[in-house]
């Protein structure tokens, strides 16, 4: 899978990335190849408190959705 990622110079230093398909993404790094390996782990992390989430839930349904 692939994600948009929006990366961002900090004030205080370092760098900020955010998945713009998955907002409670976010993660940062001294270098923006640190904050983007960061931002990985941060995606897979949300992506698992979801789905453990989506299994407690008694009725759950998956849709697809067309975009341009």
């Amino acid at each position: 899978m692939q994600f948009t990622i929006k990366l961002e110079e900090s004030d205080e230093g370092g760098y900020t990335a955010q998945c713009l398909e998955i907002p409670a993404a976010i993660s940062e790094g001294e270098t923006r190849e640190d904050a983007l390996e960061n931002i990985k782990e941060a995606i897979q992390l949300v992506l698992e408190v979801t789905q453990e989430q989506a299994r407690s839930y008694t009725e759950v349904f998956k849709v697809e959705v067309a975009y341009a």
